[in-house]
């Protein structure tokens, strides 16, 4: 029979005050209430001999309280022993999770398919910021079901970060194989994103892994096969030579046979207004609203394409604004905020044209389009030719 070291206390009390002859219920729970202590039902059951109807002696053998007392154990300490190197594929490389807001275009079938065919076929694709490249592999691995590991390129990045290097884990110096390593072993998706930010001399430590080979990892001996499914997309704003106009001013010129690995290059565009305006319908912007930033978008990427202006609004420049929107509830403020980004001179210009699509922004004696830059005015001239309505 164990007791805690308040059970022992409360016995010994009780036969100090009230002796060790025949006890009653009352007596007991008296002396529990002049002690402050718990109701002690627990000393019924477990210590007292019961002498008839609501009497209780104490048990005939004397009892040792001190052995009686229950030592307090110390609990022990685990260390969790972390191995880097073993991280299982839903902790590493994940399924994206699908996005209802997505609405595919462009080669979104063609990656979906590779993606979805296990094999292995590297992939370049190119394109201007806010089209939606990295948004389409993500998406195709989700509706594919693939597990996919993204990497963030930059002129810092290199063999260590890539492929692996030696780190102190739980006092101990080991190597952990980077994300590169891992997606093979795990036979998931490798998304390099905005690869030509990468230092070219760098990223040559890829060359082999590119051809699908299995890596020989110079720092620990061991031979890394890529498992099935593995593949390596690529994700850039130029095609590796370079940005001419300035606009990604940290894009490398990539070395050409690092290029050369890649089978395709796919070259995505901006979707095509009738997808734009179903990308802004899911995120419950009303029609007439929608139509006006589409059209609007469009007159200023058309004149971009021709080189009258150094400035574009992309995809996700307008889904910017369709978010804002939804907090302010106010059109020109929501798209005040989005291009305010961009210079006084270009802001402005924006600004002007968009009050000429839109006549919720201004009066109607502001309508006038001759009040637009040239090439603006131009543009949009030339969208009301093709058909579509300018309410002025």
């Amino acid at each position: 029979m164990e007791f805690t070291s308040e059970q022992t206390e409360f016995i010994t009390r009780v036969k100090e005050c009230l002796g060790t002859e025949q006890l009653t219920n009352k007596q007991v729970i008296d002396l529990a209430a002049e002690l402050e202590m718990e109701l002690p039902h627990w000393i019924f059951k477990k210590f007292f001999v019961k002498a008839g109807r609501g009497k209780w002696s104490f048990p005939s053998s004397e009892i040792d309280m001190a052995a009686q007392i229950i030592p307090i154990r110390e609990e022990k300490t685990v260390q969790s022993k972390f191995d880097p190197n073993t991280v299982s594929e839903f902790e590493y490389a994940q399924v994206p999770d699908k996005d209802s807001s997505y609405v595919p275009f462009g080669e979104f079938k063609d990656i979906e398919n590779i993606v979805r065919s296990q094999q292995f076929f590297p992939i370049f694709i190119s394109g201007l910021s806010g089209n939606g490249k990295t948004f389409m592999v993500e998406q195709a691995c989700s509706r594919a079901k693939r597990p996919m590991v993204r990497v963030q390129m930059s002129r810092e990045t290199d063999e260590d970060d890539l492929i692996g290097g030696f780190r102190l884990v739980n006092g101990e110096t080991k190597f952990m194989k980077g994300p590169v390593l891992r997606a093979m072993e795990l036979g998931a998706v490798l998304l390099i994103d905005e690869a030509d930010r990468a230092d070219p001399g760098k990223v040559m430590c890829l060359q082999g892994v590119l051809e699908g080979k299995p890596y020989y990892a110079k720092k620990t001996g061991e031979v890394i096969k890529p498992a099935p499914g593995f593949n390596v997309i690529v994700t850039a704003n130029t095609k590796g030579k370079g940005s001419d106009d300035g606009r990604y001013i940290s894009a490398t010129i990539l070395d050409e046979a690092w290029l050369e690995r890649f089978p395709i290059t796919i070259e995505q565009d901006f979707p095509s207004e009738a997808i734009e305006k179903r990308i802004l319908r899911k995120h419950d912007l009303e029609d007439d609203f929608i139509n006006h930033l589409v059209m609007w978008a469009a007159v200023i990427r058309k004149t971009f394409f021709e080189g009258a202006i150094d400035e574009i609004i992309s995809t996700r420049r307008l889904v910017h604004i369709a978010k804002t929107f939804k907090i302010f509830n106010d059109r020109e403020r929501a798209i005040t905020l989005c291009v305010n980004r961009y210079d006084e001179e270009t802001k402005t210009a924006f600004l002007d044209l968009y009050a000429k699509v839109d006549p919720t922004i201004a009066p109607e004696e502001n309508l006038d389009p001759e009040t637009l830059p040239n090439p603006l005015r131009e543009g949009l001239e030339s969208e009301a030719q093709d058909g579509e309505e300018i309410p002025f």
